[in-house]
Parts: structure tokens; C-alpha cells; sequence
């Protein structure tokens, strides 16, 4: 499959980028510094199978999309400049909308790390798990990690189907995942990590601004992503509700991105003489309304 020409990215933005933005020799000195097949062959594993959109489509203009090394060599340096205002300001936004108190997080799609890393940080006592389907992508997630002395865990899985047990993280977090799978897999993984989620954790989802999409098409064409568009027309709030989640939220944070939340209801039983019945309760943590929203000019 060749590479799209026509994005806004191919036509306007690389010149920018190879010519300005980025150097291109510390990129190539980056690539040759790693056996790619060596370390990207340590953390694959060999039970898993790539689903058919996945491995079939191209990414952000590159062949073969994440399963080559080009992927995690350009991640970086690109998307710190495309996601406005600044890459870091908008993963805080994950990060400080957070309800709940977790003692183990599990970062679905967590590509090269950039927010993995910054859920540790959030909270040095839990244990943080990051899965994707990449290991080229893991490759340099383990790197930065251990760059940052963050004890973190990277493991090769399918978010459709991470093969952990029931009820074993009190939060499922996502960033820039959902865009870049069809609808069904992305109801899919929703209903996993409502699978995944003790009852009171918590599910936060990261990405595109589903309703600025709707309303600004060119906005669907600056890369090569195959699915945004579906992504464009449907709901995060919809996945989550029927998946189960309860307290179902979505921000809008900087116009083109969007923070989605949901709670797994907690269930309690309760008996009487005369009858029983189920109550459904749900954790209310305190949220601070100013939290990851920028400040007034």
C-alpha cells in the first residue's frame, strides 16, 4: 500500500518539518544507536496476532503504519509541534482530571510512552502497566523510562483483548488511541476496560475532539489516519455508557481535543427480612473544575 500524497501533512508540513522543525541527521544517528530487530524481537509476543486493521493501513504517512522502526523514531519530535497548544500541557489534561486514587493503572495503546510516563510521576506508589501493539513502539517507551528511572511494565498486547484478569487496575487510561481504530474495536476495547476495572475505578480517554472534527473536515486530513473519520461521526460518550460505565463525561480541552471519563458502578447487596435487592452506588471523589483547563488570558 503506497503512502498518501494528499494529506496536509505530505503536501505543506514535511518540507517544515525535515527542513526546520526537526533534524534530520539526529534522527538517523537515533535509528543506528538501536538494533530494532534485536530489541523489537525481546519484547514481541509470540502469541499475539495482529488484528486486520491494524497491520493492513498506513499511519501518519508511513508504510506499513507502527510495526517498523521509522514509527518510533519520528512519534516524537512530530507530534510534540501537532498537538496545540503543547504536547505536554495537553497530556497534563489526562492526567489532572484523574478521580480516583489508583494503586494499579493500566495505559492502553501507550506508543512511546509520553503519557505512561506521566502517570508515574502522577502516582510514584502504583504500579503502571503499558500495553500496545507495537513493540517498535515499546522499544522506545522502555527507553525512556528507564531515561526518566520510572519503574514502569511494557508489554506487546491487544487493547481488544490484554489477557489480564478480571477487576485487576483501578484505572484504564487511553491517549490518542481511539482515533486510529475502527468503531467496533474501539466499543471493543471500551467493554475491556470496563472488564479490566475494579468496581469505583475509573476509565479516561484522551483524543481528537469528536465534535470539532464533525465541524472542521480538513481537520481529518492533515495525516494519513484511516479511521478518524468514523471516529469523527461517532461517540466516546456512547462507548463508555454501553459498555456500563457510570458518571460518563467528556471535556472539551483546546478546542481539537477532547478528555472522556467514566466510573464502574460499585454494587452492593442488601438483604431484609422481606425481600432482597441490589443498590447501585457510585464513587463521587472530589474534582477540582479547574483542574488541566487553561488558564484565563
Amino acid at each position: 500500500m503506497s503512502v498518501r500524497q494528499d494529506t496536509i501533512f505530505q503536501q505543506f508540513l514535511v518540507p517544515l518539518f525535515e527542513n526546520v522543525l526537526v533534524d534530520p541527521e539526529a534522527l538517523k544517528q537515533f535509528k543506528h544507536s538501536i538494533n530494532w530487530e534485536e530489541e523489537s524481537t525481546r519484547l514481541t509476543n509470540p502469541r499475539l496476532t495482529y488484528p486486520d486493521y491494524y497491520h493492513s493501513q498506513n499511519f501518519h504517512g508511513i508504510k506499513g503504519g507502527y510495526l517498523n522502526s521509522e514509527a518510533p523514531v519520528s512519534y516524537d519530535p512530530i507530534t510534540q509541534y501537532v498537538l496545540p497548544p503543547a504536547e505536554p500541557i495537553v497530556r497534563q489534561g489526562l492526567i489532572d482530571r484523574i478521580r480516583v486514587k489508583p494503586r494499579r493503572i493500566l495505559d492502553l495503546g501507550c506508543g512511546t510512552g509520553s503519557t505512561t510516563l506521566r502517570l508515574k510521576q502522577a502516582f510514584p506508589e502504583a504500579e503502571v502497566i503499558g500495553v500496545d501493539l507495537s513493540p517498535y513502539m515499546l522499544v522506545v517507551a522502555e527507553l525512556k523510562a528507564k531515561k526518566a528511572g520510572l519503574k514502569i511494565q511494557f508489554h506487546h498486547a491487544n487493547a481488544e483483548e490484554t489477557g489480564f484478569p478480571d477487576a485487576s487496575f483501578d484505572l484504564v487510561s487511553a491517549s490518542l488511541l481511539f482515533h486510529e481504530t475502527p468503531p467496533d474495536v474501539a466499543q471493543t476495547i471500551t467493554q475491556e476496560s470496563f472488564r479490566l476495572l475494579q468496581a469505583g475505578g475509573e476509565m479516561i480517554v484522551l483524543d481528537g475532539n469528536q465534535q470539532t472534527l464533525r465541524q472542521t473536515e480538513w481537520l481529518t486530513e492533515i495525516f494519513e489516519e484511516p479511521y478518524i473519520k468514523a471516529y469523527a461521526a461517532a461517540s466516546l460518550n456512547a462507548w463508555m455508557t454501553q459498555a456500563g460505565f457510570a458518571q460518563v463525561q467528556t471535556d472539551d480541552w483546546w478546542w481539537v481535543h477532547q478528555i472522556s471519563q467514566g466510573i464502574k458502578p460499585i454494587v452492593k447487596n442488601t438483604s431484609t427480612s422481606t425481600r432482597s435487592q441490589t443498590q447501585v452506588s457510585y464513587n463521587k471523589p472530589e474534582i477540582d473544575s479547574s483542574a488541566g483547563r487553561p488558564a484565563p488570558a
